[in-house]
């Protein structure tokens, strides 16, 4: 329902005018079941017993002239709970607005370059399914005002808040944004771009991509940060548990992470991302130990097809479960079609494009795992993905038989971490570049950090559909010593 208080016209019994229109309006945002005043009714109902008002904040509605302020209606219990909790946590994903850039520049023409700056932001963040972002036009009713990153907060009910500017100065253009927590008006991240005027279509672009490859991460930092901070006997919706099993993931704890994905999943069962991350800690059990049961290997393809049968839109899971069901299931093409579904929904998602760049290598495409990883790195250049990206063109490479670029991009990822995939790296290239004498030094390497690697091992730890790729990587470690079995 939709209450308004308002003149209206009186024709024949019916009754017309903005006063109906607003209310019309405010019965379309209402919940189901479920009631929206505007302020001028807040006005007069607000001293009511067992009721309290959520500030939903200044909104534009349809063929209203002007944004009008919105309140929902709460009873009884969801009353009390309301008066208690802050708005911006009535979200269970995180939430964001992004404001209109300021223009610096004294330039009322780049007015329209800082909107669509803003524009451009809010479409690419709205791509990421975990986030909940206010709608441009919400966004934009802001322009022009000094605003307070909590009041903001508590009016449109976000977590987060990307605010910026734009300075023209001769030919060129300098763009700042800056990530702010709104119940603490603290800045999580900022960033300078600059950039030709004759670019600025190109500019545009750029800033959007980057911008949100960068606050994603942190936006991901910043939601587990929040949930460590829950005591755990508060944990009583999925979310909260998946982003602890992403705090596990991240900090190596991988049987802790799956557990917690599972937990998520039964609080749950609908939760396509929960059931990739469970199937991706077991990719990455095989990754670092070079096997798997039979019965991990069975349960992590059903994981992934699990994810998949639940989700069409969310890239992430989609990009995550078609990485292990190439590399753990085999099923090269599936897989790579699931990833090239995921970058379709999201070309702004680094993960996404690390993943296709490991399919395309598993399905014998050099060209195209290289392009995939270099955009990985374009999107994300800090991004913790980065060592592995870095083995993963030094493969791409190997398979192109650049062998001399391969080996700095191998070096790099052994600078970085040794591990079973960088010496890996190291030695197939060195044996390209036809220098075995280190080739079988770092056989002797990585036969100490993994006393049990053979010819056999490798290739189940690079697994690959094409037969000559699986060829060239076979050769390579026979001729660099490593034992067949």
């Amino acid at each position: 329902m939709g209450i308004n208080v308002g003149d209206v016209i009186s024709d024949s019994g019916d009754l017309f005018g903005d006063g109906v229109n607003v209310a019309t309006r405010l019965e379309g945002l209402a919940d189901p079941g479920g009631i929206c005043i505007s302020g001028r009714v807040y006005e007069y109902t607000r001293g009511m017993r067992d009721v309290s008002f959520e500030d939903v904040g200044e909104q534009p509605l349809k063929n209203i002239a002007r944004p009008v302020r919105i309140y929902r209606v709460r009873f009884g219990k969801e009353a009390a709970s309301a008066s208690r909790s802050p708005l911006w946590q009535s979200h269970k994903r995180p939430s964001i607005a992004v404001l209109p850039f300021l223009n610096m520049s004294g330039d009322v023409e780049q007015e329209y370059f800082a909107d669509g700056v803003v524009e451009d932001v809010i479409t690419a963040l709205s791509r990421f399914k975990s986030l909940f972002v206010i709608g441009r036009n919400t966004s934009f009713t802001f322009k022009g005002r000094a605003v307070d990153a909590k009041q903001v907060g508590r009016d449109l009910g976000v977590h987060y808040l990307l605010e910026g500017s734009i300075r023209k100065s001769a030919n060129r253009l300098r763009i700042t944004s800056q990530l702010i927590e709104a119940a603490t008006s603290n800045d999580l991240w900022a960033e300078k771009f600059d950039g030709e005027v004759g670019e600025i279509f190109e500019l545009q672009d750029k800033i959007a991509r980057t911008v949100v490859a960068s606050i994603a991460p942190k936006l991901e930092q910043a939601e587990i940060a929040r949930a460590k901070q829950k005591p755990p006997t508060e944990v009583a919706d999925s979310y909260d548990t998946y982003l602890r099993g992403m705090a596990s993931f991240y900090k190596g704890a991988n049987n802790e992470a799956r557990d917690l994905f599972k937990r998520a999943i039964q609080l749950d069962p609908d939760y396509a991302a929960a059931y990739a991350m469970a199937a991706w800690t077991l990719l990455k059990e095989l990754s670092e130990e070079g096997t798997l049961t039979a019965e991990k290997r069975i349960q992590a393809v059903q994981l992934a097809d699990d994810a998949l049968g639940l989700t069409t839109d969310d890239a992430f899971a989609m990009a995550r479960a078609g990485h292990v069901l190439g590399y753990i299931g085999h099923q090269y093409e599936r897989g790579a079609s699931a990833i090239e579904q995921a970058i379709l929904l999201n070309p702004n998602l680094a993960s996404a494009w690390f993943s296709r760049g490991f399919a395309a290598l598993m399905c014998g495409q050099g060209e195209r795992a290289l392009e995939s990883f270099d955009t990985t790195l374009t999107l994300s250049p800090f991004d913790s993905l980065r060592k592995f990206a870095w083995y993963g063109k030094s493969f791409s490479l190997f398979h192109l038989c650049r062998h001399k670029e391969g080996l700095d991009y191998a070096q790099r990822a052994l600078q970085s971490v040794k591990s079973v995939h960088s010496l890996s790296a190291c030695i197939l290239n060195y044996v390209g570049a036809n220098q075995i004498d280190e080739a079988e030094k770092h056989v002797v390497v990585l036969r100490e950090h993994r006393r049990d690697f053979t010819v056999a091992h490798a290739l189940q730890t690079f697994p690959t559909g094409s037969v000559a790729y699986r060829d060239q990587i076979a050769s390579a470690f026979e001729r660099a010593g490593l034992p067949l079995r």
